[in-house]
């Protein structure tokens, strides 16, 4: 009779592959709440571009991420149909020091600000329309 380690390993490593992976699939793209207790805020002179009048879509992009475009072409999207609403795009790479201030893990992450530059909701890997839309609203309530 062969010794079953091998086997037991590899099944064990197949199922905490397989719940990482259920587990990234489910929280993937979903805008959440900002995420920091101390309502991290964003300068226009951090982001190298003006604070949208009501709220901001910031993407943090990197020049290999397979996601990035589409998420670019929604935000732009959502904030030429929303009055108020800029979307800035960040280059991660670029921006190490910014990337390293808001716990940018990989991309695209965005981020979405109220018009004083405070994070309402975040998301890591692309948002839906739905979500977007319903983050801006949430950032445009007075």
């Amino acid at each position: 009779m062969s010794d079953p380690t091998g086997l037991i390993v590899a099944a064990v490593a197949l199922t905490a592959a397989t719940v990482f992976g259920l587990l990234r699939a489910r929280r993937d793209g979903r805008l959440r709440d900002g995420g920091r207790g101390d309502a991290l805020r964003l300068s226009s002179g951090e982001l190298g571009a003006a604070l949208g009048e009501r709220a901001t879509l910031v993407q943090f992009s990197t020049a290999l991420c397979a996601t990035c475009p589409g998420t670019r072409r929604l935000l732009a999207g959502v904030a030429a149909e929303t009055p108020g609403v800029r979307h800035v795009e960040i280059d991660a790479e670029t921006r190490l020091d910014l990337v390293r201030r808001v716990e940018v893990m990989r991309t695209p992450t965005v981020l979405v600000l109220d018009r004083a530059g405070r994070v309402v909701r975040r998301a890591s890997g692309a948002p839906t329309r739905a979500d977007v839309v319903s983050a801006v609203e949430l950032a445009t309530a007075d």
